[in-house]
């Protein structure tokens, strides 16, 4: 289970303060996203990072460009709970179920 972004505030270097709809909360580092490169490579502009928002209707954290970042890892990190068991936990993303075919 989890549970949608609904608020965010800006704490201090890459570190944010998320709020979720079951009224949990908690802070969290990205400064590991900047690390990873590629999209999040804009995080290492602070200014940038700063411009951070809650897309309401889809309950996660992004920002101007449409950048954006799911609830699952954000509550995880904040709550210090598990990640679904659906995310990959070395890279945080949806796993992808592999199906093999008998030859026949």
């Amino acid at each position: 289970m989890y549970y949608d972004v609904v608020g965010v505030r800006y704490i201090e270097g890459y570190k944010l303060e998320v709020v979720f709809e079951n009224g949990k909360r908690g802070i969290v580092d990205l400064q590991s996203y900047v690390k990873e490169g590629g999209i999040f490579s804009r995080f290492s502009d602070r200014e940038y990072f700063r411009q951070v928002c809650v897309n309401k209707e889809l309950g996660v954290l992004c920002w101007p460009d449409g950048l954006d970042i799911a609830p699952e890892t954000l509550y995880s990190k904040a709550t210090g709970e598990p990640l679904p068991t659906w995310v990959s936990p070395e890279t945080n993303r949806p796993q992808r179920k592999v199906v093999k075919k008998a030859l026949r």
